[in-house]
């Protein structure tokens, strides 16, 4: 059975992005999962279900840290933080928390964004 175009798509990218370019989708992710929860704030079984593939996108992110840089340490922390706004959104019902996840993976993403396009661009200066 022929899969889904769209699906083939995503899978080819996945598999042939580079680290960095792996950490901008999983953190593209989990701010879409955010933004879901936050859509379905009032429905417990659908937010519950973003915030757990959220939570389940940060634990990645956590896992893949090299703890050889002393950035990584302040990468974990801040991801440990995130996840428990997020654990406190799905208990409360917190718009606020998960604006405030949202609000700091954005600035994680953005920053990650340009060290991604810095390389990029190293990478073709050298060629």
């Amino acid at each position: 059975m022929l899969e889904n175009p769209y699906q083939q798509y995503k899978q080819i990218s996945i598999m042939t992005a580079s680290p960095g370019e792996l950490t901008l989708m999983l953190y593209d992710g989990c701010l879409k999962q955010i933004g879901l929860a936050n859509k379905f704030i009032d429905s417990h079984e659908k937010k519950n279900i973003a915030l757990q593939k959220a939570q389940a996108i940060l634990t990645e992110l956590m896992s893949t840290l090299d703890m050889d840089y002393e950035i990584s340490y302040n990468l974990f922390h801040m991801y440990e933080f995130i996840f428990r706004l997020l654990v406190h959104a799905n208990i409360k019902n917190s718009k606020e928390d998960l604006d405030h996840a949202s609000a700091l993976l954005s600035d994680l993403r953005q920053a990650w964004a340009e060290t991604v396009n810095k390389h990029r661009r190293g990478l073709h200066n050298d060629e």
